[in-house]
């Protein structure tokens, strides 16, 4: 017998980690929306002129639940790789990548910065593509589990850049109750 591991026992491996990462990123993705009212439930963004191609607001939640899974299966498919030598890059990567998600809704949303935001998402999409090709050269399934991602993070960015247009005044649109709309529980 030459295998360390059955592909049962890989399986199973990779779904101890899937049943970790895909519930993590969810909590992590769900709890930076909480820290600012987004979508119509955010004065600021429901008085912003918003482009043709956006899309209805129910889209966003639907479309975000979809990328977090896809993303923490991909994660999991890259911890389960562990005689990798592109695995640590890749998971720094992951992670930086990850942060940036997680601050751009507080910083639109909850801080109202336009710029700032567009900003975010540029970065976004470049580290994005770097993680792709770390993860496809770790486990090609890993890379193509992120390519929703990184096209939906290319719509935004399109997306984002149309609101900037429509709105040069945006940070001064609508006054908050406070400096922001950062809400802490």
């Amino acid at each position: 017998m030459r295998e360390l591991a059955s592909k049962g026992q890989l399986r199973f491996a990779y779904f101890r980690w899937a049943i970790v990462t895909v519930p993590l990123i969810l909590l992590l993705g769900f709890a930076s929306g909480r820290m600012a009212p987004s979508g119509d439930e955010n004065l600021w963004f429901a008085a912003l002129d918003k482009p043709p191609i956006m899309p209805p607001g129910w889209a966003f939640p639907v479309a975000w639940s979809i990328l977090y899974i896809l993303m923490g299966l991909a994660l999991a498919l890259v911890l389960n790789a562990r005689g990798s030598r592109k695995r640590r890059p890749a998971l720094i990567l992951f992670v930086a990548q990850l942060l940036l998600n997680l601050a751009w809704t507080p910083v639109f949303f909850g801080m109202h910065q336009v710029v700032p935001a567009l900003v975010i998402i540029a970065a976004l999409v470049v580290l994005i593509a770097l993680t792709i090709w770390l993860f496809w050269q770790v486990r090609r399934t890993a890379g193509l589990l992120l390519l929703p991602y990184l096209a939906w993070i290319c719509f935004a960015f399109v997306l984002l850049y149309q609101i900037h247009d429509l709105n040069p005044d945006a940070q001064s649109l609508v006054p908050s109750r406070t400096i922001d709309q950062i809400e802490i529980r």
